[in-house]
């Protein structure tokens, strides 16, 4: 690599030689998931075993040890290398293997592999030559151990998995419990470096003696703890061994997004940790913490509070590591803080590190937690570079040209590539496209789309922008298709499991939808555009679900609306950077769509705004004009459209904060929208299910808690609700303490209850784990509704409508409707009828009634029977305000 450079900071001129570098580049043979997080997994291994009680033995490989904790390396070179002679000479061939297999991990850690190498496999054949017995098979298993250390770290996993099941195979023979445990633990993380999480969770479960599968496709639910299960590893006896399998089993966790029960398990190692006084490990596990409160943070993105509290915690774990004895500790931590600082925008704390760490980052040896370092480095201070308006280009570039050289040396195709794709991103940010363009596209040529996704559609992404900023707009289309043809084919798991995905959907997944969405809406745009804008954004929602669950929500099946309804439109409002797009979807008429030129900062606001003139106590002077925007973007447009096609309802596919917002309070100036159309909401067509609301025996399993539970208030009039429901439709009634979760489930599999309706206190949130149902006696998330609304006998009809009349969106989050879809979804009901906040006990008692009254009608489907009772409700004088009646929404099916 030759570099061109201006003195001081400002361009720096970094041209690369394409061709020059093809011999960089080898087939990868491990799949690596790359995190913004630089995770310290590994312990570092002593160097010394217990192979001679003598003291002159003990003598002559202590001081390598020494050297070796103290990170003087080269010293610890010496004084092994005049071991291995020592013990040559005489003939001592136990303690000369030990020796070796103590010099090749001095190696590793300096990066010489082929020393490493040399000298492992020197102590192997020495010590295979041996007299079998306990103390040779232990010696062998130890070097298979360190050669194992050895594959991982240049990249062969799968070498690394056999290995380490070797190694448990001979501490098995020999009866040794903590060799076995620590052989099992190294599997999990080489398991972990190549994907496959659930089976490393699983080792690490038996390791720790819980339950475990002998199915090795283990399902990423059955790592999770449950509470008998929490106390048998709170039971464990404090040892070292124990204190590093649960700091793996908290990273397990936190990888497959149990962030939770990641907090908890971690916690309890550092507090193993701390009373051994383990400083490597004490480091260890605050890094870990650290990681796990980051990606709590995130998880929290929304909700401002908790978003700055986790934030404060990993920042505060990072800290403790960094002030750690233990050297293993100090760089990680500095650099998961420097990550931090940079992403919560704290540009001047994070100018102040990075200068302080780049030596020590530029002397990190060609090691894969070095290289991974330095790719992390350098990803934060490109991300710096957009904040601060005096970038140091040179240092950017120095560091990846060093990084670049070292995964060379590890000849590891996937480092390479990321690499290569922040060097792309280094020449744009200094907006010389075409090198940009020309090193990004080589790095395509090391990865392929199907075994490395997550790399690809990433370099593809980076392709399409760099063409839209020389104006090739064609161009970035094809190259940002690919981008999302790539994330919507991947693996579930693997878009849920990636850390980096997971870390920063709205930052590395969301914007390559809505970007290419803004690129095919043009003004005068072709059919052909509109149709993918239109199924961009459905793949959206898909996505967003599928991060919402952290797994596979659903299956998609592509509908058209002439497929369901005849007199239906739909709508897709779109939120983009510059402006709001609306695409509308007319029975056999050609999609057509619109855009209000707004800021999405200035859509975000008026969004909120609008949300909250919908108070019981705001003035139509407030309300009546931000409804009427609305409508003027939303709707108006396609007013003769609709008219022309003798339109009856209209269905919303809704997108992002809009989500919070009740369609049926629009206002054209003398009306409600309501009064105009039936309305329903779906998170895409893709999952619509498609068939009516069967007449037949229309019956109701109704629940109500009228009294208050868990902190909740009561709500007094939920028993007269599900009272009235029952005068109007068959219904079994649960009331309080008869609406358990137990009684719930046996009834929901006893009898096919078209209807399931329940009075009671919920709420919606973007977070999964903040979106639940209450009960007597629990709450119920939205991830434990499949296992209990799905558990009818086979070939019997789901739940056609499913009714929460007391629900609400999280207050602050403006992405909380998120967890409405999400409940329809995962109910499995083809329907599903909530409120966006928390209504009036006795007018939700009215409207319900009312609504069931027309849904016994069999001339009226469930969006008419929605409309018409919130028009009753509206017509009466003390309930006109929208507060009592927009709320209520109907999600799914509106047949």
């Amino acid at each position: 690599m030759e570099r061109r450079s201006q003195s001081g900071k400002g361009k720096y001129n970094q041209s690369l030689k394409i061709s020059s570098l093809s011999r960089f580049f080898r087939r990868s043979r491990w799949l690596f998931i790359l995190s913004l997080l630089f995770i310290l997994s590994m312990t570092a291994p002593s160097v010394v075993a217990q192979v001679s009680k003598t003291t002159a033995t003990i003598a002559q490989v202590q001081p390598g040890k020494n050297s070796y904790e103290s990170g003087n390396f080269a010293q610890a070179i010496r004084e092994l290398q005049t071991a291995v002679a020592d013990f040559a000479a005489i003939g001592d061939k136990l303690s000369q293997a030990v020796a070796l297999r103590n010099l090749s991990l001095v190696y590793q850690q300096i990066g010489q592999w082929q020393d490493a190498e040399a000298a492992i496999a020197q102590s192997l054949s020495l010590l295979q030559t041996q007299p079998k017995n306990n103390t040779q098979l232990k010696l062998l298993a130890e070097a298979i151990d360190v050669q194992a250390r050895l594959y991982r770290e240049t990249g062969r996993g799968a070498d690394a998995v056999e290995n380490w099941q070797k190694a448990t195979n001979l501490y098995q023979q020999i009866n040794d419990a903590t060799g076995i445990a620590q052989s099992q633990i190294n599997k999990a993380s080489a398991l972990q470096d190549l994907g496959f999480y659930p089976r490393a969770c699983n080792i690490l479960r038996e390791v720790l003696g819980l339950s475990s599968s002998s199915t090795p496709e283990l399902k990423r639910q059955q790592c999770n703890i449950s509470e008998s299960e929490f106390k048998i590893l709170k039971a464990l006896p404090v040892t070292a061994i124990n204190v590093w399998g649960l700091r793996s089993l908290g990273d397990v966790l936190h990888a497959l997004g149990e962030l939770a029960q990641s907090q908890i398990v971690l916690q309890q190692s550092l507090e193993a940790a701390q009373q051994l006084q383990l400083p490597q490990e004490i480091a260890a596990t605050q890094l870990s913490l650290g990681n796990n409160a980051i990606a709590l943070a995130v998880k929290n993105a929304q909700q401002p509070t908790l978003r700055t509290q986790f934030t404060q915690e990993a920042l505060t774990a990072y800290k403790a590591a960094e002030n750690s004895p233990s050297p293993f500790g100090q760089l990680p931590a500095r650099l998961n803080q420097l990550s931090v600082l940079v992403e919560t925008g704290k540009t001047a704390e994070a100018l102040t590190l990075w200068q302080s760490q780049k030596q020590a980052v530029m002397r990190l040896p060609p090691t894969r937690t070095g290289v991974y370092a330095q790719l992390n480095f350098a990803r934060s201070l490109l991300k710096l570079a957009e904040l601060d308006g005096n970038p140091d280009y040179r240092a950017i570039g120095e560091i990846l040209t060093a990084a670049l050289e070292q995964a060379k040396a590890l000849g590891d195709a996937k480092f390479q590539a990321y690499i290569l794709g922040s060097w792309g991103k280094l020449y744009a940010l200094q907006q010389q496209w075409i090198p940009a363009a020309n090193v990004t596209n080589f790095a395509l040529t090391l990865v392929a789309p199907l075994t490395t996704p997550d790399i690809a559609y990433q370099l593809f992404w980076q392709l399409g922008r760099i063409n839209r900023a020389q104006g090739e707009v064609e161009n970035a289309i094809a190259n940002y298709t690919q981008a999302t043809k790539i994330l919507s084919s991947l693996p579930r798991d693997l878009v849920t499991i990636n850390p980096d995905v997971q870390f920063s959907f709205r930052e590395s997944v969301e914007p390559v939808y809505r970007e290419l969405v803004s690129l095919l809406l043009q003004p005068n745009a072709k059919q052909e555009n509109i149709k993918q804008a239109r199924q961009t954004i459905e793949s959206l929602q898909l996505a967003e679900l599928d991060n919402f669950f952290q797994d596979a929500c659903a299956q998609a099946q592509p509908k058209q609306i002439d497929e369901v309804d005849p007199t239906a439109a739909v709508f897709y409002p779109i939120i983009l950077s510059d402006r709001l797009e609306v695409i509308v979807s007319l029975p056999n008429q050609p999609l057509r769509h619109y855009a209000t030129k707004k800021s999405q900062s200035e859509l975000e606001q008026i969004f909120i705004d609008t949300r909250t003139s919908l108070r019981r106590t705001a003035f139509e002077q407030e309300r009546l004009p931000l409804a009427q925007k609305l409508y003027d973007w939303l709707i108006r447009p396609a007013e003769s459209d609709l008219a022309q096609n003798n339109i009856k309802t209209l269905v919303f596919v809704l997108d992002g904060a809009l989500r919070n917002l009740p369609m049926a309070a629009l206002y054209d100036g003398q009306q409600y929208l309501v009064q105009k159309y039936n309305i329903a909401l779906t998170p895409g067509l893709q999952l619509l299910e498609t068939l009516p609301l069967t007449r037949e025996q229309l019956r109701a399993l109704t629940t109500a808690l009228s009294e208050g539970r868990q902190g909740f208030p009561p709500l007094p009039a939920a028993a007269t609700e599900v009272q009235q429901i029952s005068s109007e439709v068959p219904a079994r009634v649960l009331l309080n303490q008869q609406f358990t979760r137990p009684n719930l489930q046996q009834l929901i599999r006893a009898v096919p209850y078209p209807v399931l309706h329940l009075a009671t206190h919920g709420q919606f949130s973007s977070n999964a784990d903040d979106t639940f149902i209450l009960s007597w006696d629990d709450r119920i998330n939205v991830k434990q509704l499949d296992g209990l609304l799905r558990v009818r006998e086979p070939g019997q009809r789901p739940i056609e409508l499913f009714v929460l009349s007391a629900c609400e969106t999280a207050a602050g989050d403006n992405r909380a409707a998120l967890g409405l879809a999400g409940i329809a979804i995962r109910s499995g009901a083809r329907s599903t009828l909530a409120t966006l906040w928390q209504v009036n006990d006795e007018s939700t008692a009215i409207f319900m009634a009312q609504f069931y009254k027309e849904l016994a009608n069999k001339g009226v489907n469930k969006a008419q029977a929605l409309r018409n009772a919130q028009v009753a409700l509206l017509s009466q004088s003390q309930y006109q305000n929208p507060y009592f009646w927009a709320p209520f929404v109907l999600v799914g099916n509106w047949q």
